[in-house]
């Protein structure tokens, strides 16, 4: 009895929803799914129930539902984006040379019938009665035969029938490296409606949206197989595989062909699982009693890696809850499977064939996503960059931890992002931060900007109101939006609720606009025995200036000229003396100041000692005598 109220309060302080927004709501799902998965063929049959809660003020007249295998079809939309964008990512097609030229080919473009994937829905009921539904590409539009008035519940049921696709993309089956199932967007799932409206974007290739809600799965296999993913197995001293207590022998029919495994996934948006006979199947305990399996291929060659990978992802957890917050659930599985790595609810499927440092790495990206998409549940497919920019972020920081450089050199583990970012801005084919994730021109611009920009978004905010607000402030964003939809604004702030600057400014020009920060040392002159200096603002974003002065006799000082938008000062992030200067406005082109000392005691002046301003030129940033 005691255990069972422990883990009734557990569930409820780590599943409340705790947004600060006045008047924010958010859907509510609770899903009942049966699937029986045929090993031979691939295909699956499935029965689903699914409680929708309208917690909105609106009245619903259609619902809609995202077919995710449609995708992988001859002539989807997917498809059309394969051929038509010059550089289709590269898992997708085929090149080959034709008359001297190199082809690119659509890898949906020629599945055969028995290798696309499907989704198709049977008998689909709204509280016992039939609806009108229609299927176009990806998404299943429902013309509901009772509307769902504001604060209440409806139950919709259906028969799917599935067919996994040969492994391109996320999902499907018998992958490079021989995994059997890589189950993933592979049910009919509700799209999320939101003080937005509908999300029922089709497939294309990039990210998604989902609805809050509660998984309770049974999943009939071949007994051969073993299946690790979203959720907590029910029935694992019936099921074994390594999921079983210590002691406890399974016994399995001696005439059974199949076994029926029983996940319940409490609070999460979405499900995956994968399933392959040669699993090996280890567990460890990590920190606050969190669980953490690992599925891998018992293939020789990647054994040592796999075991080491384990008391690393334990680092990274830990890593994670104490600079973001504490991981909600008690379990958590890396599963080998997909096409490189994707994360999902409560698990994360993975490549696997990797170097240790890359396992290690793709295990730190995955993870962090628990965090910043998984518990806080932005829509990736309209801010990218809050969901795989901030992921890079935390992700980069706590390899620095768990796997810093043999030779015990610092580095700057953001340099990368601001390397790509600089690289994408002079190709000239940037967009803003705020374009869908599928209606970027060209998959590296798309890729840049929600990795790297989306990075230094919050790299460079540490530099605008310092290092140690940013901590707090991603810890801050993290107490007030877990488990909730958080939007752009939201990020900003709680850095302004942390910092007491204002902000706007920022998330505008860098997330809205594809304006450059660009400032350079114009002119140091002498004055009547004393220095002038004087700035130049090149690009359109506005940014507050750390300046470095060093001198001759090797001492130095630094001076900070605020930005007037801030409306603030930063704390002096350095431990020399500091000189605040008067704000410099945004429509003054230059800046000049005076210091006490003449021009030839001075070495060298430098704009942003620290780096982590995303200044497009930093060529002339620096000033040193000739």
């Amino acid at each position: 009895m005691k255990k069972l109220i422990a883990l009734t309060l557990f569930s409820f302080i780590g599943f409340s929803q705790n947004n600060p927004n006045p008047g924010y709501w958010q859907q509510h799902v609770d899903y009942k799914m049966e699937v029986d998965m045929n090993v031979k063929d691939f295909t699956y049959k499935g029965v689903q129930e699914l409680v929708y809660t309208n917690n909105s003020n609106d009245t619903l007249q259609k619902v809609f539902y995202h077919l995710y295998p449609n995708a992988f079809q001859p002539g989807s939309a997917m498809d059309s984006r394969l051929q038509t964008i010059s550089d289709p990512d590269g898992r997708m097609v085929r090149t080959f040379k034709q008359a001297d030229k190199e082809v690119k080919e659509s890898r949906i473009s020629t599945l055969k019938p028995n290798e696309i994937g499907y989704l198709n829905i049977t008998n689909f009921m709204q509280n016992g009665t039939l609806a009108t539904t229609k299927v176009v590409g990806t998404v299943l539009e429902v013309t509901l035969n009772q509307p769902i008035l504001p604060k209440q519940k409806t139950t919709f049921t259906l028969n799917f029938d599935g067919q996994v696709p040969l492994q391109i993309r996320r999902s499907g089956r018998n992958s490079e490296e021989g995994v059997a199932l890589s189950m993933t967007q592979w049910y009919p799932k509700m799209a999320e409606y939101d003080f937005e409206g509908w999300h029922a974007d089709p497939y294309i290739g990039r990210e998604f949206h989902g609805v809050w809600g509660d998984f309770d799965v049974k999943i009939t296999i071949d007994k051969e197989y073993t299946i690790g993913g979203s959720g907590y197995l029910q029935n694992k001293n019936e099921i074994g595989h390594g999921y079983q207590d210590k002691g406890v022998e399974v016994k399995y029919p001696k005439k059974a062909k199949t076994l029926t495994w029983h996940f319940i996934a409490p609070n999460v948006h979405d499900f995956a699982w994968g399933a392959d006979k040669e699993y090996i199947h280890d567990m460890i305990i990590g920190p606050n009693n969190v669980e953490l399996h690992f599925f891998y291929k018992n293939k020789p060659e990647n054994l040592e890696n796999w075991k080491k990978l384990q008391p690393k992802t334990a680092e990274l957890l830990d890593f994670y809850n104490k600079n973001v917050g504490q991981y909600p659930y008690k379990q958590y599985s890396v599963v080998q499977g997909g096409d490189g790595g994707m994360e999902y609810a409560m698990c994360t499927l993975i490549t696997g064939n990797r170097s240790y440092g890359s396992l290690v790495g793709v295990t730190a990206h995955e993870f962090a996503h628990s965090w910043f998409q998984h518990i806080l549940a932005s829509n990736e497919s309209k801010h990218e960059w809050m969901d795989e920019g901030f992921t890079s972020f935390i992700s980069d920081l706590a390899m620095e931890s768990v796997l810093p450089p043999a030779d015990g050199k610092e580095e700057n583990p953001f340099e990368g992002a601001y390397n790509n970012y600089r690289f994408l801005v002079k190709t000239g084919t940037e967009q803003p931060l705020s374009t869908h994730a599928d209606r970027y021109d060209f998959n590296r611009s798309y890729g840049i900007a929600a990795y790297s920009k989306g990075e230094i978004f919050l790299s460079q905010l540490g530099y605008v109101i310092g290092v140690e607000n940013l901590m707090k402030t991603l810890k801050r964003y993290y107490s007030d939006y877990k488990l909730t939809h958080p939007t752009p604004n939201d990020i900003k702030r709680s850095a302004e609720k942390v910092s007491g600057a204002n902000l706007d400014w920022y998330l505008l020009d860098w997330t809205q606009t594809t304006n450059t920060i660009d400032y350079s040392i114009k002119e140091v002159s002498d004055e009547n025995a004393k220095t002038k200096i004087t700035l130049e603002r090149i690009g359109r974003m506005p940014m507050p200036i750390d300046l470095l002065v060093v001198y001759e006799d090797g001492t130095q000082e630094t001076f900070y000229i605020p930005n007037t938008l801030m409306r603030w000062e930063k704390p002096n992030p350095y431990s020399i003396n500091r000189t605040v200067l008067k704000g410099w406005d945004w429509a003054a082109p230059t800046f000049s100041f005076t210091i006490d000392k003449a021009s030839s005691t001075i070495q060298a002046v430098v704009i942003d000692p620290s780096g982590l301003m995303a200044d497009v030129d930093v060529s002339n940033n620096v000033y040193e005598k000739k």
